[in-house]
């Protein structure tokens, strides 16, 4: 009976093995395509480090506990294996110390998680109010602009172009987040770092962009029947750069601000054209 057992126990195992290797062929992902997906962007911003720290420290704390979790299984498994046909392992009511064990350590677990998530969580999400450059973001079904405050200018993109963000490189920029309509999540994945758009609120956090380059940028809160398409891209420039991107906007006419309550309708329309034209 052992053996019957034994054998389809390695069948199961082996019919995991091969489906396992077969999904990820059909899905047409290479290995590492799947490990860019698994994995986390280098930092690119001064708070970037903090983010991968926390993030590689919980990793490691979840792995550590796997690893004693799977031990107590399989060690409980095999030490309590049943020996013969007539064999019946020692009935008791309660088991104090396990009992400790499974609660208290859950409750240590947890803590420390915390701490360190709110600890890290509120300095990356302190405002000092000591930016360089102010950018509202503003987030609406489904298109984004960006109202550069302190340069009197906005890019809400095109009917053909994605909306681009400027960042001048070393330079703190305070983004304000607001929407007109439901919530929006504003996410660049290589920045680390996301935040919630909500209708009725002006969220804020800062960021000092180190590294020049161009990152995607994408909507991370289903928004709606288009929400896949609200893209954007960051593109983070030198300060000269950066300030021939605001003179352009200027010459383009993309002077003031877009109204952070209610986008106006040429912009609304360039966002809607746009998303209709990619569909």
């Amino acid at each position: 009976m052992s053996d019957r057992v034994a054998s389809v126990r390695h069948r199961r195992l082996a019919a995991a093995v091969v489906g396992s290797v077969l999904l990820l062929a059909l899905s047409g992902c290479s290995v590492d395509e799947v490990s860019n997906q698994i994995s986390i962007p280098d930092p690119v911003t001064d708070s970037g480090d903090r983010i991968f720290h926390l993030w590689q420290g919980t990793w490691i704390a979840l792995w550590v506990i796997g690893l004693f979790t799977w031990a107590l299984m399989l060690g409980a498994a095999w030490f309590y294996r049943r020996r013969s046909e007539d064999y019946v392992p020692k009935q008791t009511r309660y088991n104090v110390p396990i009992e400790v064990l499974y609660t208290v350590t859950p409750m240590i677990v947890i803590m420390v998680f915390a701490w360190f998530t709110i600890r890290d969580g509120q300095i990356i999400t302190e405002v000092k109010n000591d930016q360089t450059q102010t950018v509202n973001v503003v987030g609406y079904q489904w298109n984004w602009a960006f109202n550069y405050t302190d340069e009197d200018v906005y890019e809400v993109g095109s009917p053909s172009d994605l909306p681009t963000l400027y960042l001048p490189v070393g330079e703190k920029v305070q983004f304000v987040l607001t929407s007109p309509d439901v919530i929006h999540s504003f996410w660049i994945p290589d920045f680390l770092m996301k935040l919630d758009v909500v209708p009725g609120r002006a969220n804020r956090f800062e960021v000092t962009p180190t590294v020049e380059g161009r990152y995607a940028g994408k909507c991370a809160e289903l928004c709606g029947t288009y929400h896949s398409q609200m893209l954007f891209w960051v593109e983070v420039v030198s300060p000269e750069v950066f300030d021939e991107k605001m003179e352009e906007l200027r010459l383009a006419g993309q002077t003031g601000e877009l109204e952070t309550d209610r986008p106006n309708t040429d912009a609304q329309n360039q966002g809607n054209t746009r998303i209709g034209d990619d569909s």
